[in-house]
């Protein structure tokens, strides 16, 4: 985007009365200077509402700037709103901008209509109608503001006939050098002719009043007219010109000096419109109506003055948001929750990036170029890492659907041993596998706890006195009871011993019904760490094997035992996976597993060998 230029101060000079070089506002300061209400806290809705209230007013057309700042702020809530329901983050308008880096049209630029993007798809999201709503809108309004533009142009090109036509029957009426009773009073008319024809084209307006003024001057200094007359006609234009001088002067109190300096160009446009005072009061009324002008030219450089180094520091500050994003984009990310956290860290820097102004009118389209691009990167950096990320979820989906299959296949098995160790399976291999698209993964976990229900409530239904269920959950109950009276020693090996105790009858106590596992697990764990605060579980394992050391055979033959269990599990997989669809990945992993593991079952059994091989050669 790009700023408006400063508009540079004119400069009056000390030709007296109406050859005065007056300033007068350009286009683009008077776009520049307009003040505009604050619509940042206005609702999608209200924006709306409110563009739709300034194109029904007669005014509409003069209140383009308005009507921009309406559709900036429009676009601007657009992207938060989307943001906070989640929806795309990067959000530009029709035209193509980023909402924080609306740019200003100066009157009679080329109007463009907003449009869709070529090619952009429609997402279903709750914003588009009101979206649509307002782009009928605003591209109404600027068909309508365009065409307002070339009837004006066409108008002020009508007005530069018609007084070129009054300078003509001006300049024919001096040559007449006809009595004063017949040439004043159509002097007169010639005046009202010229004040009531309206603006010509900018680049005429210099050269076309000052050939007026040159033959209005010409006509008081050589026509020979009543004295009464003229001195009445100068006395008139003295009056004006003094409430001129009046408000000028008000003007230069005012504290808003943009919209001061607006006002003071009505007035010069005004003070050239009335023809001279007399000659011994021509300086003095110019001069000062000129002192006026003079306070507030320089109060109006002042401000803009202040505005350039404003912009200055914008620059600095826009810098330094620049490097902090192209820092992040550089960063490697490896999960969803950094992602998501700098997601927000980046978002939170485009805020105060919309909360700084411009810069220089020569760097800001730059600094906002880099800035824009470093978002991009991080962006689309993003966008591949959940592409990927999305592929390995429907991945996981699949795996977790032949679980799902599994085991609803074993559900109605009656080998209560075997059926219940596969199914502790199913569920240590369901928390191995990843995370799954979020619209299926409530719906899939209640799937698959539903079958292992199914299962465990008829099991513990049909249980048998060796397998009592109930009398184990009782047994617990027991001992959580002991857990909780213990009262700790100072000793720290005594409450050692007494810890690894409670977990070795723990873990001797059977199967509890599928129901109540995970209650009594979590009542076990809590009054275990409020007993033993200090040592966790597996520091007491620790020590336990630390205090009955095994042999190097011990240790491999245990770990030889516990790899030829393994391949039973696997192989038990195996056979119930064969009884769901879609389980090809699952029983390809499982005939992996298999495969290394009898692998290492071989290599451990050479181990022994060799252990036993060399303490029989140390016997002979």
């Amino acid at each position: 985007m790009s700023e408006e230029m400063i508009p540079e101060i004119p400069v009056t000079s000390n030709v007296p009365e109406e050859n005065e070089d007056t300033p007068v506002l350009t286009a683009a300061e008077d776009e520049k200077a307009e003040v505009l209400p604050d619509f940042s806290g206005k609702s999608l809705a209200e924006l709306a509402g409110l563009f739709e209230e300034l194109a029904g007013k007669e005014d509409r057309m003069k209140r383009y700037k308005e009507a921009e700042a309406i559709k900036s702020a429009f676009y601007k809530r657009l992207l938060k709103e989307k943001a906070d329901a989640g929806l795309a983050a990067d959000v530009r308008e029709p035209d193509g901008r980023l909402p924080e880096e609306d740019t200003q049209e100066a009157d009679g630029a080329a109007e463009t209509a907003v449009v869709e993007p070529a090619g952009a798809e429609v997402s279903e999201n709750p914003f588009n109608e009101i979206e649509r709503g307002f782009k009928e809108l605003y591209n109404r309004y600027k068909k309508e503001r365009a065409e307002y533009n070339r009837h004006l142009e066409k108008e002020r090109e009508n007005n530069l006939v018609l007084k070129e036509a009054v300078i003509e029957d001006l300049k024919a009426l001096l040559e007449k050098q006809e009595d004063v009773n017949a040439t004043f009073p159509a002097f007169r008319e010639i005046q009202n002719r010229w004040r009531a024809i309206g603006p010509v084209p900018v680049q005429s307006y210099r050269n076309l009043n000052e050939t007026y003024q040159l033959y209005v001057e010409q006509f008081y200094d050589m026509v020979k007219i009543n004295r009464e007359l003229r001195d009445l006609d100068f006395k008139k234009n003295l009056e004006v010109k003094e409430k001129f001088c009046e408000m000028a002067e008000k003007l230069a109190e005012n504290d808003n000096i943009v919209e001061a300096f607006k006002e003071l160009q009505k007035l010069h446009e005004q003070w050239k419109e009335y023809g001279p005072v007399a000659k011994q009061y021509r300086e003095d009324i110019w001069n000062r109506f000129k002192a006026a002008t003079a306070v507030i030219n320089r109060k109006y450089q002042t401000f803009f003055e202040g505005l350039k180094e404003q912009q200055a520091e914008n620059l600095v500050e826009k810098t330094k948001l620049c490097e902090q994003v192209e820092a992040i984009a550089e960063k490697e990310i490896t999960s969803s929750n950094e992602w998501n956290s700098l997601s927000k860290e980046i978002e939170d820097i485009q805020k105060q990036w919309r909360q700084i102004g411009f810069a220089t009118k020569k760097e800001n389209q730059r600094i906002y170029d880099r800035f824009r691009a470093a978002c991009d990167k991080f962006f689309n950096r993003k966008r591949d890492f959940y592409n990927t990320y999305k592929e390995s979820m429907n991945e996981n989906l699949k795996k977790k659907i032949s679980l799902c299959e599994a085991a609803e296949a074993l559900k109605t098995s009656t080998e209560w041993k075997k059926a219940t160790d596969q199914f502790i399976s199913l569920q240590k291999q369901w928390k191995e596998i990843g995370a799954v698209p979020r619209k299926k993964s409530e719906q899939l976990w209640k799937r698959f706890r539903a079958a292992c229900d199914e299962f465990f409530n008829e099991r513990d239904r049909n249980v048998k006195p060796e397998n009592d269920f109930y009398g184990n959950l009782k047994a617990k109950q027991r001992l959580i009871d002991e857990i909780n009276a213990y009262e700790p020693s100072s000793d720290e090996d005594e409450n050692m011993e007494a810890m690894t105790s409670f977990m070795e009858r723990w873990q001797g106590i059977g199967f509890v019904p599928f129901k109540e596992k995970d209650n009594i697990a979590r009542l076990y764990k809590d009054a275990m760490k409020a007993k033993f605060p200090d040592v966790s579980p597996a520091r007491a394992r620790r020590a336990k094997y630390a205090s009955s050391p095994k042999s190097e055979r011990e240790r491999l033959v245990q770990k030889y035992m516990k790899k030829e269990q393994d391949i039973v599990t696997y192989e038990n997989n195996i056979g119930f996976f064969a009884m769901s669809k879609n389980s090809e990945p699952l029983i390809r992993q499982m005939q992996e597993r298999i495969d290394a593991a009898k692998k290492e079952l071989m290599e451990i059994g050479e181990q022994i060998k060799a252990l036993d091989a060399s303490v029989s050669k140390e016997e002979e």
